[in-house]
């Protein structure tokens, strides 16, 4: 063990966070004390350089999800596939969605997404103030995910109330009201599953009606574990965008000349959007357990310990990324980062993602002159990394 290293607690994850502060902390570990260690949320590991990431996102055998999938543990209302699940158990719930969200599926739903941004973006530029994590981030992939499941009006703003509703809770650590909105999600979830088993649509096109059509040898998938996914699936990829899209605002309100160069060639969005996932990943990283002791840089972790795989500090790892803290455009080894992890647990909904963020990007630039923060940031906590309130000004187009 490396003797800069304290013997019980190496930082501490629960102090007062700033937009860069948690950044500057991994950097300091990165150097320091790079397999660290805490005692909050009743002890985990934490490993902040890119290998030893990636070496535990790449063996599912020795580090598992099934145990515990974030730090800290917040899944109390049952287990839901596929994040919950371990290689090969987990497989037949990513075959039966893989389908629908590869990048050519999902560029067939640029148009929409596109409508919905453009709607929702309109009446806080007309306003020339927003928060644009409330009023924008946390309802666009609501409205998406509500359209490629194919939601019944009344499932759909269900959704738009439950969604946001559970961001919130989850953001300001709402035990309670997370729990409840939860739960209320289950029962979507049932109501949503209850409809396709009374009226299945085509599984190349419907979610709900592939997971219901899946075999797992032989046999239909257990229906908690249907319940489950389902569940997972309308909220897993509602949280994350509207993280992005508040550090995104942040940066360009930090650097106008930088807004200024995307707005006259949208073509470099793409690349921006990849370079804004390497520096501001919104997932500090996903847990994993060892099954056996395991040692990463001569400290051992002990069979059945936590480990926080953090993606947000390996994206920074300066001995992978030149000059980690900068924002280059077109970086040689940008498809390098994690922001949407590796191995088996990779990120279903990447395409899908970056159609979002890519659009949102592109229609805020284009619609505005100039964007400029207009109050207080305010961070949100474990697991996720960011912004969760960003009061922007707008100069309208």
């Amino acid at each position: 063990m490396s003797s800069r290293c304290p013997v019980h607690s190496d930082f501490d994850p629960l102090l007062p966070e700033t937009f860069d502060s948690a950044h500057a902390q991994y950097a300091e570990l990165r150097a320091r004390c790079p397999v660290a260690r805490s005692e909050a949320y009743g002890g985990f590991w934490a490993l902040t350089k890119y290998d030893d990431v990636v070496r535990a996102l790449s063996d599912s055998a020795t580090f598992v999800t099934s145990k515990q999938n974030v730090v800290p543990k917040v899944a109390f209302t049952g287990r839901r596939p596929p994040l919950h699940l371990d290689p090969p158990e987990h497989t037949p719930y990513r075959a039966a969605l893989n389908p629908l969200l590869t990048p050519e599926r999902v560029a067939k739903l640029e148009p929409m997404v596109r409508r919905y941004a453009i709607d929702l973006l309109a009446p806080m530029i007309a306003r020339r103030e927003a928060d644009i994590c409330e009023a924008f981030g946390s309802h666009l992939p609501v409205r998406v995910f509500g359209h490629w499941m194919n939601l019944p009006p009344d499932l759909e703003q269900a959704l738009s109330q439950a969604g946001p509703a559970f961001i919130r809770a989850v953001q300001s650590a709402q035990e309670d009201v997370m729990r409840e909105t939860s739960l209320t999600l289950y029962d979507m979830a049932r109501a949503l599953i209850a409809l396709r088993k009374q009226s299945r649509l085509d599984p190349a096109i419907d979610p709900t009606s592939a997971l219901l059509a899946a075999r797992q040898d032989g046999e239909p998938l257990p229906d908690d574990m249907i319940v489950g996914m389902v569940r997972q699936v309308l909220v897993v990829g509602i949280v994350a965008p509207m993280v992005m899209v508040g550090a995104m605002s942040v940066h360009l309100s930090r650097h106008p000349e930088l807004q200024q160069q995307l707005r006259g060639d949208l073509s470099l969005v793409p690349a921006a959007v990849e370079e804004f996932l390497r520096l501001y990943t919104p997932y500090r990283g996903f847990a994993r357990t060892a099954t056996e002791d395991v040692e990463f840089r001569g400290r051992s972790i002990a069979k059945d310990e936590p480990i926080a795989l953090l993606y947000a500090s390996a994206n920074r790892d300066e001995d992978v990324f030149p000059d980690p803290a900068s924002f280059q455009l077109h970086r040689p080894n940008i498809r390098e980062h994690l922001a949407f992890g590796r191995g088996p647990h990779y990120c279903a909904g990447a395409a899908l993602a970056r159609v979002e963020l890519q659009v949102a990007l592109e229609e805020l630039l284009a619609r505005t002159r100039h964007i400029e923060l207009a109050g207080e940031i305010v961070m949100t906590p474990f697991p996720e990394i960011g912004p969760w309130r960003v009061p922007l000004r707008f100069t309208p187009a």
